[in-house]
């Protein structure tokens, strides 16, 4: 059952988000060559409590931190750790926050110092289908819409769209419906309607679409050992056109 939130609900669920989005622009203060994703993690754990938020990953099914990190051919659910981060790495943090009982959640892609041109390329053109993709989050379309422009610009680019991972409805619980694949048909699937809050999160890959998954029973990473990037907003659906509630 799909749980369509009321403006209140969704000025709510705001409070959560831009603790989220505060949390992304920290990080963008400090990563760089050197940092370790253990110290990343670290820090947005503090300015969740700071900024009133409580964290939600730690623990989630025996996951270990308060974020997602995940590096290069990672694709995501990566465990932050003591490696240093690199020179060219591309990172990519996802961080949930629930305060007063709704939830948040984004994730952003972070160049490490000077990166490839390619994977340059690849993050422009990963965040530029999640643009695209919540563009065709209007009332009346269908969630085939949001999907088929995030496929078609990936595949026009040479990429591919992870099919394994999933978006999903977001607001009391972390993990509402729907629950999507990012590819699809335009003009197929379940109607838009205002009040429906849920996550665009393209996972674009450089090579395969194809996952493995590592023996911790979470890091997944790219078949073929290629790049990977992903973007991602919770956003609502409203009668003015899509609400970017994580927005930077």
């Amino acid at each position: 059952m799909i749980v369509l939130k009321s403006k209140q609900e969704i000025e709510a669920m705001r409070r959560a988000s831009q603790i989220v989005a505060d949390c992304h622009r920290e990080i963008a203060k400090v990563i760089a060559p050197g940092i370790t994703t253990a110290e990343i993690n670290d820090m947005v754990a503090k300015h969740i409590i700071k900024l009133g938020g409580k964290q939600f990953t730690k623990g989630y099914n025996g996951f270990p931190a308060e974020t997602c990190a995940s590096i290069n051919d990672v694709v995501a659910h990566g465990f932050p750790g003591p490696t240093p981060l690199k020179e060219g790495d591309i990172a990519k943090i996802d961080i949930v926050v629930e305060c007063d009982g709704w939830f948040g959640d984004s994730a952003w892609c972070y160049e490490v110092g000077e990166v490839s041109e390619a994977a340059r390329k690849l993050m422009r053109v990963t965040r530029e289908c999640m643009y695209l993709g919540i563009e065709q989050a209007v009332p009346g379309n269908r969630l085939g819409d949001v999907v088929s422009a995030i496929q078609k610009h990936a595949e026009s680019n040479g990429f591919s769209v992870v099919r394994d991972l999933l978006g999903h409805g977001i607001g009391r619980s972390l993990h509402e419906e729907p629950n999507y694949e990012h590819v699809g048909v335009a003009g197929k699937g379940i109607r838009l309607k205002e009040g429906m809050v849920f996550t665009v999160e393209p996972m674009i890959n450089e090579g395969t679409y194809r996952i493995t998954i590592d023996e911790d029973g979470w890091t997944a990473r790219t078949a073929d050992g290629k790049l990977s990037a992903q973007y991602e907003h919770t956003i609502a659906v409203t009668a003015d056109g899509p609400l970017i509630l994580t927005e930077q």
